[in-house]
């Protein structure tokens, strides 16, 4: 109710009942403007495979060999032709005796002049009978003179070139051979069996949606679809070796619903599952799918040839081509600034995709390339003269010679940091490695990549598997800033081959056939698997083919490019030709390897420098009684060398009270004696246990 006590201007709407229902605010504004914006695609003035020209060569190379493998195979049988033609030949002239005989009396207009007679009618009789007097007289005139003629040409020849005679004869009963086969059953068969795929149609594509079971879909495609929002955008068109349809699905459904149900979707359109495709479009919302279906699934379809295989040079920090999508376009990757993870179950082509990234690495003649191969089958031998540091197998040695190159990299990751730190900002304004920056040899910044397959092998080591896994996540996590690139391949990808602090911080992902979703996720990150984005998928003759995360907004789709080890070794030879003319033959490469750093046991030398009599001892102090007792190892060393060696063990430092030099007390960070010796404990019995 209104309040009389406040002036009248202040309440002008009358008194309103408050259990009155409220009136509805209209909110469609008739005079409300059009955005005015009209999206335009232009359709193409030839066909695709026309202007492009790999599909150009693909079509006429498909065109050669079918023509070619028809002469091959029609040639080997050409005397069962002629033999099987002769046999018909009889029949094949009696028909074509009684095919000139019908014709010649115009038997065809024979029903013409029975429905005449039939009908009494007089006038179109007379008018048939002349016209068949007239015909009979031309043809029997034709007849009577290609008779004469054929057999005096005949004798002529049998008079002059009888071989000809033989010629014209076997030819007319050949010919009489055709006329004489059976329609259903002829002498010469196709050489190429053809199955025709069926074109792609809305109804088809209707259909398809409507068998994967989303209520919302089914419902649209029963109400005719516009209501609910479902709609095609464009006309369905080809779109490279495959059909693409662009579509609004129904309020509320996306892409990823359509990509769970790919199985029943193939199925739908009567299709291999390797043949159907369906994605989001990044440039529109995200209820716009585009259905892309091709000629033949996936792993039939030929690829092209990697535009990198015989000539060529790379630059790391621009994308390269490094595989094809479904529609066999061409799919980019740019290694720098990202660490990369490669994983999937055994064969399905991870290392060769692992030793493709390395390759193209290798192209680029400022990089440094360490290569490990923990499977020890020498998968990446072929690097070997373009590699900085090269290992493959498992054995303390080779274990040995990795955690002497991954401490070098440590080192190098500590200067590199020192030198852009102290770059002027005009030379260095984001604080991370720059093409300019990396090729000036004089600041020791060109590209790093690391390449480390099997990893499991390495972080799993009894002995330096954590420090491995240490000085590797510090890679992934500081190493894309300072231009090196850190790439792990793994068949078994979980939380103990993987660790999380180099899963989470991978950029790059390429996920190949795995078995379940943690894995999926473990590779591609985490939720994809909800997302529809499932290398579960594959089938196991999908080698080579796998989800690709990190390049662009979505993941998508990718084959790589087949490089085996012998085409491997020609693009290293050119490889190692760049590298010699740019200068940058190094390391492995030339017969050196790494730095040997002794292997001490970190736990025993800090016990040893920490008696009995002390608690704890400040991390400082442990350097500098470290460094004292063995020179050549922890010379250097301070006390945040102390605390990121004993980190791996688990043991952190703390504030430990002691006196300065001077005498003064004071709280430092610290190490206690029992800290080291619980450690030692239980390093010595998980050793026993294993």
């Amino acid at each position: 109710m209104t309040d009389p006590s406040r002036p009248s201007h202040l309440h002008p709407v009358p008194d309103v009942d408050d259990d009155a229902p409220a009136t509805p605010v209209p909110v469609d504004n008739p005079n409300l403007p059009e955005p005015k914006v009209t999206i335009e695609k232009r359709k193409p003035v030839l066909a695709g495979w026309l202007t492009n020209r790999r599909d150009f060569l693909a079509t006429a190379r498909h065109a050669g060999a079918n023509l070619g493998y028809a002469s091959l195979y029609h040639g080997v049988r050409l005397p069962v032709y002629a033999g099987r033609l002769a046999l018909m030949s009889p029949r094949g002239a009696c028909r074509f005796i009684a095919s000139t005989n019908r014709w010649v009396w115009d038997r065809e207009a024979a029903p013409l002049r029975e429905f005449a007679v039939r009908t009494e009618d007089v006038e179109e009789y007379m008018r048939l009978a002349r016209l068949r007097s007239g015909r009979i007289r031309l043809r029997g005139l034709v007849t009577l003179v290609a008779a004469v003629f054929g057999l005096g040409f005949a004798l002529w020849l049998y008079v002059l070139a009888p071989a000809y005679l033989y010629a014209f004869a076997a030819g007319g009963v050949l010919l009489l051979g055709f006329a004489g086969q059976q329609p259903d059953a002829p002498v010469v068969g196709p050489a190429v069996l053809k199955t025709e795929v069926q074109k792609l149609t809305g109804s088809i594509v209707l259909r398809g949606l409507d068998s994967i079971g989303n209520a919302k879909i089914s419902a649209a495609i029963k109400k005719g679809g516009e209501m609910n929002g479902l709609r095609f955008v464009s006309e369905i068109v080809r779109d490279g070796p495959g059909y693409r349809a662009d579509l609004d699905l129904p309020y509320g459904v996306t892409p990823e619903d359509i990509m769970e149900a790919r199985k029943p979707l193939a199925s739908g359109l009567r299709r291999k599952v390797g043949c159907v495709w369906p994605s989001p479009d990044p440039s529109e919302h995200e209820g716009r799918l585009i259905l892309w279906v091709g000629d033949k699934p996936m792993n039939e379809t030929t690829k092209p040839a990697w535009p990198l295989l015989k000539s060529g040079q790379v630059d790391l920090f621009k994308p390269v081509v490094f595989g094809n999508d479904q529609r066999m376009r061409d799919v980019a990757v740019t290694l720098m600034f990202a660490a990369v993870v490669v994983g999937s179950i055994p064969r399905m082509g991870k290392t060769f995709l692992m030793r493709l990234l390395l390759l193209i690495a290798a192209l680029d003649p400022r990089a440094e390339l360490h290569a490990f191969d923990f499977k020890g089958t020498g998968d990446f031998g072929a690097l070997e003269p373009v590699c900085h540091r090269y290992r493959a197998g498992e054995d303390p040695e080779d274990i040995a010679y990795v955690l002497d190159a991954l401490r070098e990299l440590k080192e190098e990751l500590r200067r590199r940091a020192k030198v852009i730190r102290e770059l002027p900002r005009t030379r260095c304004p984001e604080s991370k490695v720059t093409p300019e920056l990396a090729s000036d040899k004089s600041l020791g910044l060109h590209p790093i990549v690391v390449g480390l397959d099997e990893c499991q092998v390495a972080f799993e080591h009894d002995e330096h598997g954590d420090e491995i896994e240490a000085i590797c996540t510090d890679l992934v996590k500081r190493g894309p800033a300072l231009g090196i690139v850190a790439m792990f391949g793994t068949q078994r990808p979980d939380a103990k081959s993987l660790p999380t602090g180099i899963s989470a911080n991978a950029v790059l992902r390429f996920c190949l056939k795995v078995m379940g979703q943690p894995a999926n996720d473990m590779v591609l990150g985490t939720s994809m698997y909800k997302a529809g984005y499932r290398a579960t998928m594959f089938s196991r003759s999908d080698r080579g083919i796998c989800w690709m995360a990190g390049e662009g907004d979505d993941p998508r789709i990718v084959a790589s490019a087949f490089v085996d080890a012998v085409a491997a070794g020609q693009v290293v030879a050119r490889a190692r030709k760049l590298r010699e003319e740019y200068g940058n033959v190094t390391g492995h490469a030339i017969g050196k390897g790494p730095e040997k750093t002794s292997i001490t046991d970190i736990l025993a030398d800090v016990l040893e420098v920490i008696p009995a009599s002390e608690k704890a001892v400040w991390c400082e102090r442990i350097a500098a009684r470290l460094a004292a007792l063995r020179p050549e190892t922890y010379g250097g060393w301070k006390g945040e060398n102390v605390t990121a060696a004993l980190k791996p063990w688990g043991i952190k430092p703390g504030q430990v009270w002691g006196q300065t030099d001077t005498g003064e007390g004071k709280n430092r960070r610290g190490i206690e004696r029992a800290a080291i010796t619980a450690a030692i404990t239980r390093r010595d019995a998980d050793r026993a246990a294993a």
